[in-house]
């Protein structure tokens, strides 16, 4: 049996002496990490599931009507049907183990943040995930590609606009995406844009989406604030343009299923029908104190899965 790998709480920064950080007068306050911003949770459909390894959303084509000629059979149109399966990644978890030596020493406590840290690397996969997804979706509508539409559906889009857009490139591309969009009949009430902070800022710059004469109040260049472009509300989030190809130390979640380098793109505006997600184990976290090892094990966990509903409502504006 393998021996615990522990998160010697009182060591500084994984090395050294391991009761360093132990002091003697606790200053009463603890400095942990700023968590990033979650914002896709409620962003797509989801479907919870008790048992299996996916789940199917059926899709329904169209028909059409015409004019009957008095005295001719009615035969009847064939309506298509096909499907969408999301199937459920493999047990993502976060853990660390305490041991109990340094717990009984230790001047604060490190329990419920550490759940919290857990926690959060979980949610912050989850909107890695659907970004990443989206993005690769958008740029696959070659043949048999993700992006490609069912039965009368359309497909997913991807839309260069230089090496370096200016903020009103960005702009003038929401409006062509929500053109883009209304032509396939996606609603706009479902829409919504997600762009990196670098484009989050241009936008905060263009004096036609702040100026109270063109746009009412949509927002304020002192607050640093823009609310929605071409009638499409904006998030911001620092998970959308990763590099989200390989495993690394930033990103040790990586899944082949959502690689891509998204790091080019400028904004993804997207339906809420366009993904779908699928639980099969919501987040939860758990704790056990081993005798064996004399510390306490703690378990983040989820078990999800996501995938492309509606590709006709995803649309990526990238630098190229």
């Amino acid at each position: 049996m393998a021996n615990a790998t522990p998160s010697r709480i009182g060591q500084s920064l994984g090395a050294g002496d391991v009761r360093a950080l132990f002091l003697k007068i606790f200053s009463g306050e603890v400095m942990t990490v700023y968590d990033a911003k979650t914002i896709m949770k409620d962003k797509t459909r989801v479907r919870n599931i008790t048992n299996g390894k996916s789940s199917s959303f059926p899709a329904i084509g169209t028909t059409k009507a015409a004019y009957h000629t008095a005295g001719a059979e009615i035969v009847g149109d064939i309506i298509q049907q096909d499907e969408k399966v999301i199937t459920i990644d493999d047990l993502l978890l976060a853990s660390t183990f305490i041991a109990l030596i340094d717990e009984a020493i230790s001047h604060f406590e490190v329990r419920s943040e550490y759940s919290n840290r857990m926690g959060q690397a979980l949610a912050q996969t989850y909107d890695r995930n659907l970004l990443s997804l989206a993005v690769k979706t958008a740029r696959d509508t070659g043949a048999g590609g993700t992006g490609l539409g069912a039965i009368g559906q359309g497909n997913a889009a991807s839309v260069a606009i230089g090496v370096t857009p200016t903020a009103q490139n960005i702009v003038d591309a929401f409006y062509a995406a929500a053109e883009a969009l209304d032509v396939k009949n996606i609603p706009q009430e479902g829409r919504y844009a997600i762009v990196p902070p670098s484009t989050y800022w241009k936008l905060v710059t263009n004096d036609k989406l702040l100026n109270t004469q063109w746009s009412g109040s949509n927002g304020n260049y002192a607050d640093g604030s823009v609310r929605v472009v071409a009638n499409i509300p904006v998030y911001m989030s620092n998970n959308l343009s990763v590099n989200h190809t390989t495993a690394t130390g930033t990103y040790p979640d990586y899944s082949s299923k959502y690689a891509v380098d998204a790091t080019a793109t400028a904004a993804l505006i997207m339906h809420g029908d366009a993904l779908g997600t699928v639980k099969l184990m919501d987040l939860s976290s758990e704790m056990d104190y081993d005798l064996r090892r004399q510390g306490t094990l703690m378990v983040s966990k989820m078990a999800v899965g996501h995938g492309v509903l509606r590709p006709e409502g995803i649309y990526e504006i990238k630098k190229a």
